[in-house]
């Protein structure tokens, strides 16, 4: 019989202290595994600040947004005192969803099975028929509450109690995006694409430097300068930023992508923000299981007027050929992992460094974690 590895034998087959000229990438068993997947929701996802909507979407009392994090169902609100929080939404009584909707406008948060009550602030309001019930206090029943703030057009949600704040967390990207004027861009889209990989296959692919985009974003590249193509890492963020050159090859790509300059940031552990002249994306990646990932795009321009509708949802078309193109071989990708030919690749000095910073505070955050998972299923 085959003896299984362990968790532990797969976190130490990485070397996250090699130089980039000797490094690898993480070893295929990181992609494959389920367990080192439900590691990542103990110490990655449930440690770290993750978008969970955008900050027009709370902007009035009442207004929510809903979302799923590390398994968790979580609601984002602003009070009637102006302040937004968070909590964990599940009712306190038998564990229902208390808020269904994606996002909307409440006075009160409703739980639809029993008729349970709660303020905006969480607090627990209302209880039916719960008369003759002894040794209950309503104030140690409210929803339990969870880390939130935002930043630029974000909201971000923390499940740890002890994080560290959000800025902190984004250390040296605030300053860096400071100049772009995010927040001055206008919600316009969301396109949502269910592929067959791991989340870090996709995050990977995003990260090789522009490695990929001559061969596979054929438009794309025609509008890059690639050879002045450039990639920065700074605490948890990578920067890979390249010339806009004038182009004729592809004429849609030509037309919606402009500037000077095109910004691609990725914050660790999963959330990417695409700038160019007048647009931006985001990319928020999702894990699903151990071979599938959800990736949420949201489309922001800086004039979203009908007279742009046509212009910006050419925009998009060009955003979602290129998104086709990297689906498929994310999902090949993903394949590939599984093969006995493979184990692990080496990483390119000129293009993969922000790769392996990826790869780095991953491994940092597993295998710290480690410790506290193993106790957990003991």
């Amino acid at each position: 019989m085959l003896r299984q590895t362990s968790v532990e034998d797969i976190l130490a087959s990485y070397n996250d202290r090699a130089p980039l000229s000797e490094a690898s990438t993480i070893p295929a068993p990181w992609y494959v595994d389920s367990r080192i997947a439900e590691l990542e929701d103990m110490t990655v996802f449930s440690k770290s600040w993750q978008v969970i909507g955008r900050a027009a979407q709370v902007e009035t009392a009442g207004q929510f947004v809903t979302s799923t994090l590390a398994g968790e169902p979580i609601v984002a609100v602003r009070g009637v005192d102006g302040q937004l929080r968070a909590f964990y939404n599940v009712c306190r009584h038998h564990a229902a969803k208390v808020v269904t909707e994606a996002c909307g406008s409440a006075s009160i948060l409703h739980c639809p099975y029993h008729g349970w009550n709660y303020g905006l602030d969480g607090s627990l309001k209302g209880m039916p028929e719960f008369d003759g019930v002894e040794n209950f206090e309503r104030a140690e029943n409210g929803l339990i509450p969870v880390k939130v703030e935002t930043w630029e057009a974000f909201v971000f949600v923390n499940l740890d109690p002890q994080a560290k704040p959000l800025s902190r967390f984004l250390g040296g990207l605030v300053k860096r995006c400071a100049p772009l004027g995010l927040s001055k861009l206008h919600f316009f889209e969301r396109k949502t694409y269910d592929i067959a990989c791991n989340w870090k296959v996709f995050v990977d692919n995003y990260l090789d430097g522009g490695y990929h985009v001559p061969h596979l974003h054929k438009g794309l590249s025609s509008v890059l300068d690639y050879k002045q193509y450039t990639i920065e890492n700074e605490d948890r963020y990578c920067l890979q930023s390249s010339p806009m050159v004038t182009s004729d090859e592809d004429a849609a790509t030509a037309t919606t992508r402009k500037g000077d300059r095109a910004w691609y940031f990725w914050q660790y552990p999963n959330f990417m923000i695409n700038c160019y002249e007048g647009y931006m994306d985001t990319n928020l990646v999702v894990p699903v299981d151990v071979d599938h990932c959800r990736v949420i795009f949201d489309f922001y321009f800086s004039d979203i007027s009908d007279a742009r509708r046509e212009y910006n949802t050419q925009s998009i078309a060009v955003g979602d050929r290129v998104q086709d193109e990297d689906l498929g071989i994310c999902e090949d990708v993903q394949r590939g992992l599984k093969s006995r030919a493979y184990g692990a690749g080496r990483l390119s000095v000129r293009r993969e460094k922000g790769e392996q910073l990826f790869h780095r505070l991953l491994a940092a955050d597993l295998k710290s974690g480690l410790p506290s998972a193993v106790a957990a299923a003991d």
